[in-house]
């Protein structure tokens, strides 16, 4: 228990400088000068192109060879589970089906929100679930978690590796968000180039000084053992996960054998659900790729304007480096409105996905796609 209350002290004392000296809504004059160029970001209204099923969170895309044959892999999740589909591109592709558990699947269910392959064809998967119930018994709303999950069959079938990344309640049961008490979710994984770590952006629900986009990091060593191997980004340093006991675990309302600590946004909400302003303005759901053109990361992102997640616009975000999280540029609007869980899909035959594009990629929210964007160097 001293262990987690260190983790969140710590956590509150570094959210709180974070969002005084890096928020992302408020630049001088002098600070804007200081920033280097950023690349720029266009859309251009195309043929609409739709995924094959229903879509409800980032949409994870992967090449594998089939028979000689080069062939697209997306996995669309909505109400916890996820349908894959196949085809030679994004335009034709066809259902395989619902993925199966063996054994029991995750409780609450899984929005597969990112997949990656190993070099043997192992395909690891991180998903989004949902715990209703087990802390606010009564409360329809849910505390949402990040677990893991691999396959050795190209999606069909996947083994539960269980949660790696969750927080102990941090919001009181009566909560003015419409979906979530706390927690983290809503996010995606991309691999380093050197192999050595995954990295999560995530967005985290804990109220009321931890809400925003996160950053944490699995070795890609620890992918098939996962659980307590995720370190966490406190502002200044990478923070581990401690083991507790079934007793702390009990009083700490953890869901598991380890305890997280709360991460320093490094986008932090101007303002969450829960501090007491009537406004409400969050950036969230990260979808993160490599950009070939541009060398450089790229992130997409949802703006929250209501309790109920009015949609004000979709930004993005540029970062060269994966180690350095606090680089990330700030976000610029790249549509009013629009709907959530936009996404590239690069249109590089064997290559494209959500997580690699190049100059030209299709643009997806809501599991479609009616344009392409561009990518201009700055």
């Amino acid at each position: 228990m001293i262990a987690i209350s260190r983790f969140v002290r710590l956590s509150v004392r570094t959210a709180a400088l974070a969002a005084v000296l890096f928020s992302w809504t408020v630049l001088s004059a002098r600070d804007a000068s200081a920033q280097p160029p950023t690349p720029t970001a266009t859309l251009v209204p195309s043929g609409s192109v739709a995924f094959s099923g229903e879509t409800d969170s980032n949409s994870p895309a992967l090449w594998d060879i089939v028979e000689g044959t080069r062939m697209l892999y997306v996995l669309n999740s909505v109400s916890g589970r996820s349908e894959l589909s196949q085809g030679r591109w994004v335009g034709v592709l066809a259902q395989v089906g619902q993925i199966t558990w063996e054994g029991a699947a995750p409780l609450g269910g899984a929005w597969m929100e990112s997949v990656l392959a190993d070099e043997g064809g192992v395909w690891y998967g991180y998903y989004h679930n949902e715990l209703q119930g087990l802390v606010c018994p009564g409360s329809a709303k849910v505390i949402p978690r990040i677990g893991a999950a691999r396959s050795f069959d190209r999606g069909v079938t996947w083994q539960d590796l269980g949660p790696i990344l969750d927080l102990s309640l941090g919001t009181p049961c009566v909560s003015r968000n419409h979906y979530f008490l706390g927690g983290v979710g809503d996010f995606s994984v991309v691999l380093d180039a050197d192999h050595r770590y995954l990295y999560l952006h995530y967005t985290q629900y804990h109220e009321p000084d931890g809400v925003g986009v996160a950053v944490a990091r699995l070795p890609w060593a620890s992918r098939d053992e996962p659980q307590g191997a995720i370190d966490v980004w406190s502002g200044d340093a990478w923070i581990p996960a401690v083991r507790l006991s079934d007793e702390d675990a009990e009083r700490a309302g953890v869901h598991g054998p380890f305890a997280y600590p709360v991460a320093t946004p490094v986008m932090p909400a101007r303002s969450s659900w829960d501090d007491d302003r009537a406004a409400v303005d969050v950036l969230w759901g990260p979808s993160v790729h490599w950009n070939t053109h541009l060398e450089m990361w790229v992130m997409l992102l949802n703006r929250a304007n209501s309790n109920e997640w009015g949609q004000e616009g979709i930004y993005v975000s540029y970062n060269a480096t994966l180690e350095e999280p606090g680089a990330w540029s700030a976000p610029v609007r790249l549509l009013e409105g629009g709907r959530w869980y936009p996404q590239v899909l690069g249109t590089e035959p064997g290559v494209g996905t959500d997580k690699q594009a190049g100059r030209i990629a299709r643009f997806f929210m809501a599991g479609g796609s009616s344009y392409l964007i561009y990518f201009t160097r700055p």
